[in-house]
């Protein structure tokens, strides 16, 4: 069984095979690993049932991101699984493979990518010229997350696993903060 977490968003997101719970936390960090818990017992599994865990690894929240790498690392150390990384443009472009993907940054652009385009940063007027070279447009509305675990199963299977690493587009707030203020 493929456990999926996601925690770049303002709650937490589990998948497990068929199972999908969603839930509204103040504190990620504090709740991961008791929710976590509690969604196994809810779909009748246990920790030995786990053969794999994907993390969803960005774009958006720097901490929750970063939080939810760590925690998914944890746990597959412990289990001895295999730890997958699957950007929020895994999950849209295998839902609609030829899109192009815009998500607002809330920061004045757009985090994007197509099948055209790896997955960068663009302005609006950017956004505006590259999203007609591709039949549709998404990333307005949350992806689905249930297609995660095949996702997960599709890169074990072309040996395709890699080093789980947080997926920035940009320097965060502090680092751009640093930049700013040279001495």
């Amino acid at each position: 069984m493929i456990l999926v977490i996601n925690t770049s968003g303002a709650g937490l997101e589990f998948v497990l095979d068929s199972h999908y719970k969603t839930v509204a936390v103040e504190k990620q960090s504090l709740a991961l690993p008791t929710e976590t818990e509690k969604f196994l017992t809810e779909c009748g599994a246990t920790w030995r049932d786990i053969t794999a865990i994907g993390v969803v690894t960005g774009p958006g929240s720097f901490t929750g991101i970063r939080m939810g790498i760590a925690y998914a690392k944890g746990l597959a150390m412990g289990l001895g699984v295999p730890v997958v990384g699957i950007s929020a443009f895994d999950l849209y472009l295998r839902a609609t493979p030829e899109a192009f993907v815009a998500i607002d940054s809330g920061r004045g652009d757009f985090f994007v990518a197509s099948q055209q385009h790896e997955p960068c940063t663009m302005t609006i007027e950017q956004v505006e010229t590259e999203q007609m070279k591709c039949p549709r447009t998404v990333g307005h509305k949350p992806f689905d997350l249930k297609l995660a675990p095949a996702i997960v199963a599709d890169k074990i299977a072309r040996g395709a696993v890699e080093p789980v690493r947080p997926m920035y587009l940009r320097p965060s707030y502090a680092e751009e903060a640093k930049k700013d203020k040279k001495c």
